[in-house]
């Protein structure tokens, strides 16, 4: 190979690895980011006013948190001091089930504070919050009267975090999910997957003899069960549904209604069915016919690597969760907690700042709909209807030099017309580009200021 042909493999095999921490990687080198369980529209199980009756708080909320946490924590995503690359090392390292169980017996992660955790999100200004209780590698970390292989039977901690973190998050107000891997489970001999590629066929590597119905039997409906019936989970958020059958989604989902109808499951338990779809590290450019969320990392990795130091900056933290609501979305922003069951501080400082900004800032967010008047390239709207008259509230990102902000699209008459941050009233009117706003000359807000508009009537 000349010197060219390997610059240009060195840059491929960078990006390839840059990439894997964002989103699943294809064995083609393209990246999986979950659409294609996500394109279609929804179905339903039950009537819609079953459903919007399940989802109003969700629908209010706006805000998550997501943690990714498991055995491959321990050690930073590495293993023998080898690279694994994320939470996927086991695969990526293709690392025998009998070595990787041993990762167990050394987790112990005398640090972990449930209170902690759910305060970090509480005063980050969010509503709920999603934790691993499954990941790929098929190890519970949760109580798994089932399986052996879990928290409390293989490590010396013998705690449930599970258990800990539900009660921590009912003390601060926040509803509980947990994350569950439906169709990949490296642990089970009888989970296959689309092309093999996402299997254990290191371990077991016929997979054309592999039967996804008896590890759905045998492992996922007791697990559901046992998620269910001991914590009672506000979410189910499943992951990576692969090869499980129309058939077997909607026994999934009847059983998880039985058990508990409140209960919201995202599209994940598969074909077309569940309460809201997944975008996976992107907001898409417009709204969705069908609720929706963005799971996001706050660094690169969805799990701990001990050399993940690429952090998102809080203002773009901010707008990404303005974008989202204007669209009609909803924000589950990631952390990968340590080993030692620590969420690391340039985390919690992030998470900190976006706390204060909802503090003053947070009517722009919660229990608000998708922006009727598009966006700008200066910020988002979000708009709050209440006693037959319309709030709109325009987040601007990036100031302008001469001070007026033009609105296209509004006819309405303006009852009152205020900055958020300091209540003071702007001057407004109308011309024929539409109802301009004065403004100050600087920025109230670092991050996003909020202009919030009160007129008469609605506004499509």
């Amino acid at each position: 190979m000349n010197q060219q042909l390997k610059t240009i493999a060195f840059i491929l095999c960078v990006i390839f690895l840059h990439l894997e921490g964002y989103a699943q990687v294809n064995a083609d080198g393209t990246i999986d980011t979950g659409d294609k369980y996500e394109n279609a529209k929804l179905e339903y199980l039950e009537s819609p006013e079953v459903v919007e009756e399940r989802f109003g708080w969700w629908s209010d909320a706006r805000f998550g948190m997501f943690i990714h946490w498991g055995l491959y924590a321990q050690d930073g995503c590495f293993w023998k001091g080898q690279d694994g690359r994320s939470e996927h090392m086991m695969r990526n390292l293709q690392i025998p089930i009998a070595e990787y169980e041993k990762i167990a017996t050394e987790f112990n992660p005398e640090k972990f504070n449930a209170d902690e955790w759910a305060e970090i999100a509480k005063n980050a200004g969010m509503k709920y919050l999603v934790i691993t209780s499954k990941h790929h590698d098929g190890f519970a970390m949760f109580n798994s009267p089932s399986h052996d292989y879990n928290i409390l039977k293989q490590t010396p901690w013998k705690r449930d975090p599970i258990k800990e973190l539900n009660e921590a998050c009912k003390k601060q107000g926040i509803k509980f999910g947990v994350y569950y891997s439906l169709g990949r489970d490296w642990h089970h001999p009888q989970c296959n997957s689309v092309d093999g590629w996402r299997s254990n066929v290191w371990d077991f590597p016929e997979e054309e003899k592999k039967d996804y119905s008896i590890y759905f039997s045998e492992k996922v409906k007791p697990q559901i069960t046992e998620l269910i019936t001991q914590y009672k989970p506000a979410i189910i958020w499943f992951d990576t549904p692969e090869l499980i059958t129309k058939e077997q989604s909607t026994e999934l989902l009847g059983l998880i209604r039985k058990l508990d109808p409140d209960c919201i499951v995202n599209q994940r338990v598969g074909n077309k069915l569940g309460d809201y779809a997944v975008r996976e590290q992107k907001i898409p450019k417009g709204g969705e016919p069908q609720p929706w969320e963005t799971c996001m990392t706050i660094s690169k990795i969805w799990g701990y690597h001990k050399e993940d130091h690429v952090w998102k900056s809080a203002d773009s933290l901010v707008h990404s969760l303005v974008d989202i609501t204007s669209k009609g979305g909803n924000l589950l922003l990631n952390v990968g907690p340590t080993g030692e069951g620590v969420i690391r501080q340039p985390s919690v400082e992030l998470l900190k700042e976006m706390g204060e900004w909802l503090q003053v800032n947070g009517e722009a967010v919660y229990g608000t709909t998708s922006s009727p008047v598009g966006k700008f390239d200066w910020g988002r709207c979000t708009k709050r209807v209440e006693n037959g008259n319309t709030t709109l509230y325009f987040s601007v990102f990036n100031w302008p030099a001469n001070g007026k902000l033009v609105i296209p699209g509004i006819t309405n008459d303006v009852i009152k017309s205020s900055l958020i941050a300091t209540d003071k009233s702007l001057e407004t009117f109308y011309s024929e580009d539409g109802l301009t706003i004065e403004l100050p000359k600087a920025a109230p807000d670092k991050l996003a200021s909020v202009i919030k508009i009160e007129i008469t009537g609605t506004i499509n």
